[in-house]
């Protein structure tokens, strides 16, 4: 028999406190492993209060996609690749779900094929403690922060530089890129926070003037990238798999509109309920397993050596050396299968199945 649900105690911003009921309390989310015990609803749901503080920095009045597994996170079962993927076990939520409650508010985003939705937008931790009772396990932010200006959600306030290991390569290469893309900020006048991915990637946020659009700022980032290729030839931002070798990629796709990364504080489908983590440049170098970071570890982390990131807000950068490389060599890329054509891509084909009398040199099918 079901056990009777229960009611967490989520605090409010004015210092008060919310209860959020939860059904189904002992529905196990992750089975156990050699590291971790089994993770039930319950245990989902106080970790996200656990870390409330930092996770409301990061989610505070941005408009957020949801990574949503009813069923929990158990082997075998995959995240839908689509809206035909009718078989899937977890999906992204990226519209208000029936029955919120009240106090959740919501923003008015546009897709990149023109349409649009009102997507959730926290304001506080009882929502997210919400988003956990309707078995969300990571949220997905956008970049953008919701103010009373209209423009606000179409001028991003991060660049988000995603570093992703490719077969052949180990976590510690990807340490080795972030250090050096560190490095490479740093030379630029920015300054770059760091994070695990929840997985084997690693993540690296600068906070930037809100003033760019998002092709501005997808720009920044594969001028970033080209400048990693110069200074680490274990780095590529080929976006064919066939052409990235044992390298680490940066995805600049992940600087679109209606792209998001993992939140940090976010839980991931992953065994053992990793967590994308947040990290001082000094921890992230000692890192060996970056799934040490998990439901059973950050909150007392956390606890113990705060939040890493608290000062992010401190300092928005302006891109614009970013976007003087990028106007050095103004090359498309391509951009995700899901966007419309865009002016200058390239071919949205494989290179070894491309045949050149079928492409124009911009790019459009001959």
């Amino acid at each position: 028999m079901a056990a009777k649900a229960i009611e967490i105690a989520a605090p409010t911003p004015d210092g008060g406190e919310r209860l959020v009921r939860v059904t189904n309390p002992d529905r196990e989310i992750y089975p156990p492993t050699d590291r971790t015990p089994s993770v039930t609803k319950k245990m989902v749901a106080e970790y996200v209060v656990a870390v409330g503080e930092p996770l409301m920095r990061i989610l505070g009045n941005r408009p957020t996609a949801l990574e949503r597994w009813p069923g929990g996170v158990h082997p075998g079962m995959h995240l839908a690749l689509g809206p035909g993927d009718k078989d899937a076990d977890g999906f992204y939520q990226k519209r208000l779900m029936k029955g919120a409650p009240d106090y959740a508010r919501t923003a008015s985003i546009t897709f990149p094929s023109g349409r649009t939705a009102a997507e959730l937008c926290p304001s506080e931790i009882a929502v997210a403690v919400w988003c956990a009772q309707m078995g969300t396990i990571a949220f997905h932010p956008w970049a953008v922060r919701k103010t009373d200006d209209p423009a606000s959600l179409d001028q991003p306030d991060e660049l988000r530089i995603d570093l992703d290991p490719q077969p052949g390569t180990t976590f510690a290469d990807v340490v080795r890129v972030a250090g050096v893309t560190r490095e490479l900020l740093a030379d630029l006048g920015m300054t770059g926070y760091c994070k695990t991915s929840g997985n084997r990637g690693v993540h690296v946020y600068v906070r930037i003037e809100p003033r760019w659009d998002f092709v501005d700022v997808r720009h920044a980032a594969i001028a970033l990238g080209r400048e990693l290729e110069k200074r680490d030839s274990g780095t590529t931002t080929a976006w064919w798999k066939e052409e990235r070798g044992e390298r680490i990629f940066v995805d600049y796709n992940q600087n679109c509109r209606d792209r998001s990364i993992a939140a940090a504080w976010s839980l991931r489908a992953v065994q053992g309920a990793t967590v994308s983590t947040p990290l001082t440049w000094s921890e992230l170098a000692d890192v060996d397993d970056p799934h040490e970071f998990n439901l059973f570890t950050v909150p007392d982390k956390v606890a113990s050596d705060g939040d890493p990131w608290s000062d992010m807000d401190s300092t928005f950068h302006s891109i614009q050396p970013l976007l003087d490389l990028w106007d050095a060599n103004p090359v498309e890329l391509n951009y995700p299968p899901d966007y419309p054509k865009m002016p200058g891509e390239p071919p949205r084909v494989q290179p070894s199945k491309k045949v050149a009398a079928n492409w124009e040199d911009d790019g459009s099918r001959v």
